[in-house]
């Protein structure tokens, strides 16, 4: 493909997301929560698409083909965990979300455990350990978009030139109009995502395998056994499984569906979504072990077999990449920029107007950008790999989170030493490459951690308010969803 049809395509792309851009930034209006909730406004669909368009990123259509390409079709029971255990989780915890967001002004999921402790310091923590883990993961974005534009323009464009590209359209939608223009331009990239999977697909069964099951007949029979060891597939899937919790721009999608309909509507629409495009990303993954055996780097293969369907099929399908790259980026770089201010910049300095916060806030957006561009520029392991070990270190949240509305005994310095002592444990067993026992480091820092904070609540005394939080979202859980 062209360096000329390429940058085309994108030109195009972007034209249709900026002028979606405008838009909502005709429609907005003053404050943090208009800027960073979209007022709390959003209706189903929106909703259903953000967050589908949030959590299934580059991931998917470039590391998620390419963990299939290398392992075979165990990498389906890994993603499948994931699926199944979010949408438990939201069943579970949505709804008090939306209603603790709503009782109490949360904008970011940070405050939200800051409110339930009562302690800035837990606030803090949280925000610290999800900029320190999401800014792996978010040049994990960029890093599928640069590989693609090297590949698929035969190196015309560089893998530089592909990040940076990505990380200016990042810039323009969540910086132009926050996350009404997030959500908006999330739910076009949504639909350019699911169509173009479902159309290469077609394209790929009727041209490279005519006539037969499909991949089934024609892929080594060892991709079609789960190699994977009990310690890898524990491993990767773990912190995948509470995503939903523990990834602040999946959670802080919980606070912005208008009503209780809309609420439903986002969940049972990403459960959808989310089965449909797995199972499509993992055949794929399949057939490019057909197709174009034999790659050195696994995350190659999405690119190596775009090279080899028509130009115009090749180019929908790229956009349809580069949108979800950017959706996750855009997001992860929004939230995290949400709680800059929120979290650190305001809970240490409480009388800051609100207009001085949001300046805070869409300052760090550029920088934040710029960070996750170097970043990406270190080209560090499998896709896949890198983006289980951000969501392991992100794990460490979990007991706070849960301790939070359903243990009345949790404490703030149990929240605090937990993360803080797990997040500096998961950190250096992943720069050192310790695996105890065989088993990855995300495992032992969910057990280290829990261990800490519960021994240390039972310590220490609880905030006296405790109970009046938990009474307060029973009540609205009543009110809204049980009366």
């Amino acid at each position: 493909m062209s360096a000329l049809m390429l940058s085309t395509g994108i030109a195009v792309w972007f034209a249709a997301g900026a002028a979606l851009s405008h838009l909502a930034r005709r429609r907005m209006g003053y404050g943090i929560e208009e800027y960073f909730l979209a007022n709390r406004r959003l209706g189903g669909f929106i909703s259903a698409m953000t967050y589908s368009a949030t959590t299934y990123s580059a991931f998917m259509m470039v590391g998620l083909v390419g963990l299939t390409y290398a392992s075979g079709v165990g990498s389906l029971g890994f993603e499948l965990t994931y699926l199944m255990g979010t949408v438990i989780l939201l069943v579970l915890f949505a709804p008090r979300y939306w209603v603790a967001g709503r009782l109490f002004g949360c904008v970011t999921p940070a405050e939200l455990l800051r409110v339930r402790y009562q302690n800035k310091w837990v606030g803090g923590v949280t925000a610290l350990l999800c900029l320190a883990m999401l800014i792996p993961y978010a040049s994990v974005q960029l890093m599928g978009v640069g590989y693609l534009m090297e590949t698929l323009s035969g190196g015309t464009i560089s893998y530089m030139t592909g990040t940076v590209i990505a990380a200016s359209i990042t810039v323009v939608y969540s910086w132009w109009a926050g996350l009404r223009s997030v959500a908006w331009t999330d739910a076009l990239q949504a639909c350019i995502m699911f169509i173009a999977s479902c159309i290469l697909l077609l394209f790929v069964w009727l041209r490279f395998f005519p006539g037969s099951a499909f991949v089934f007949e024609n892929v080594r029979p060892e991709m079609l056994r789960v190699s994977w060891s009990f310690p890898m597939f524990l491993g990767l899937t773990l912190p995948w499984a509470f995503f939903a919790l523990t990834n602040p721009q999946v959670a802080q999608r919980m606070y912005v569906p208008k009503n209780v309909q809309s609420l439903r509507r986002m969940i049972l629409g990403f459960a959808v979504f989310g089965f449909v495009y797995t199972v499509i990303c993992v055949i794929l993954g399949l057939a490019a072990a057909v197709v174009v055996p034999g790659l050195k780097v696994a995350d190659n293969a999405m690119p190596e077999l775009l090279r080899r369907v028509p130009p115009l099929l090749a180019l929908v399908v790229f956009l349809s990449i580069t949108a979800a790259a950017v959706s996750t980026l855009n997001s992860i770089i929004l939230t995290l920029s949400s709680m800059f201010g929120r979290d650190i910049i305001k809970a240490f300095e409480p009388t800051m107007s609100e207009s001085r916060e949001l300046f805070w806030g869409k300052l760090f957006i550029p920088i934040l950008t710029i960070a996750c561009l170097m970043f990406a520029q270190l080209k560090l392991g499998l896709i896949a790999v890198m983006s289980a070990m951000a969501s392991g270190g992100l794990l460490l949240q979990l007991p706070a989170i849960v301790g939070c509305f359903f243990w009345k005994r949790a404490t703030a310095a149990g929240a605090i030493w937990s993360m803080a002592v797990g997040g500096v444990l998961v950190g250096s067993m992943y720069v050192l490459n310790l695996k105890p026992l065989g088993h990855w480091p995300a495992i032992w820092g969910l057990l280290i951690c829990t261990a800490i904070f519960i021994s240390v609540s039972l310590a220490t005394s609880p905030p006296k308010d405790t109970a009046s939080f938990m009474e307060k979202v029973s009540e609205g859980l009543k009110a809204h969803f049980w009366g």
